[in-house]
């Protein structure tokens, strides 16, 4: 099926990503590697392209919907909006499993296969970004992605406690990242507000100088996902700055590293593709341990629902 959504990659005139919440968050990887490559790709969350976009589409688009459970409202009703006519923009799905509305409805199905979840996504993330980089081509390295993942939750519970420590429970948390590492950063600020109940923000890093550098003070803790080799020591340079206005910074990193003053967590020499698969690992855990130090259960939703059905 694959090789069905490459050929329809090079087919199309224009591509457009679209999902909601860490789905969304994922296609962060695919539209940066594809882009890079000339692709004329975009992303937009589905209730934009659904409500306000919709007309942009046409029988030269393909669209990729990605949703775990193949179910979420926006989706489905974007999937019930392009119709069946042969003017219809194409349609490839990334769901976890096919027996879902979305995978019904799509012309090219892809399956995730990360198997049963509840609670905030963390396995149906991992394995989504997986196929994502597959899908733009740059799946090689997964068994070093795997094996890295597994290294840092070998020692699970000390960087649980550790980055406590760091956090300290400081009011504002922001998480950074630039291309590709943008999925872990927004994946990561997700997990802080459904798994810990705690307010964070991820930002794309150059967008923080502009207005939001403001917060930089002992107040803010900012996490840096540095995992961009063309834009590493921008980054670096930014940690440097924040620290020496007196935040608590943490640098995530292939290599481990990060300037005078700052924490750093070194994830091993991981593809860009699949970096922010492991390079998540640090806020999943922080935000675990949070979560338990609040009387709270870390896999449990108390609002929100796991699948969203209603807008």
């Amino acid at each position: 099926m694959l090789s069905g959504v490459h050929a329809a990659l090079t087919a199309a005139r224009a591509v457009v990503f679209t999902g909601m919440g860490a789905s969304y968050d994922s296609c962060h990887v695919p539209v940066t590697l594809l882009a890079a490559r000339g692709v004329p790709v975009s992303m937009v969350d589905a209730a934009e392209l659904l409500h306000f976009r919709l007309p942009m589409l046409d029988a030269r688009t393909l669209v990729v919907c990605v949703s775990q459970s193949g179910e979420s409202v926006e989706l489905v009703r974007l999937a019930e909006a392009l119709g069946a006519g042969a003017a219809r923009a194409r349609l490839a799905s990334v769901t976890n499993g096919l027996d879902n509305t979305l995978a019904g409805a799509a012309d090219l199905a892809l399956d995730t296969r990360a198997g049963s979840e509840a609670g905030p996504s963390t396995l149906t993330y991992v394995a989504g970004i997986v196929v994502l980089a597959a899908l733009a081509g740059a799946a090689q390295g997964a068994e070093t992605a795997a094996a890295a993942m597994e290294s840092l939750l070998e020692r699970y519970d000390d960087i649980a406690g550790d980055l406590a420590g760091w956090f300290a429970e400081r009011p504002m948390l922001t998480i950074l990242g630039r291309g590709c590492a943008r999925a872990a950063a927004e994946m990561g600020a997700l997990l802080f507000k459904e798994a810990a109940h705690l307010p964070a923000e991820a930002l794309e890093s150059a967008q923080f100088r502009h207005g939001p550098l403001e917060l930089a003070g002992p107040d803010l803790a900012t996490m840096i996902v540095a995992t961009e080799p063309r834009t590493k020591e921008l980054e670096l340079g930014l940690a440097a700055e924040l620290v020496e206005a007196g935040a608590a910074v943490l640098v995530i990193s292939q290599d481990g590293d990060a300037p005078a003053g700052a924490a750093a967590l070194r994830i091993r020499s991981v593809p860009v593709a699949l970096a922010p698969a492991v390079a998540v690992l640090p806020a999943q855990l922080l935000a675990w341990r949070l979560a338990l130090l609040r009387g709270l259960t870390p896999s449990a939703l108390t609002v929100a629902d796991k699948v969203t059905t209603r807008e």
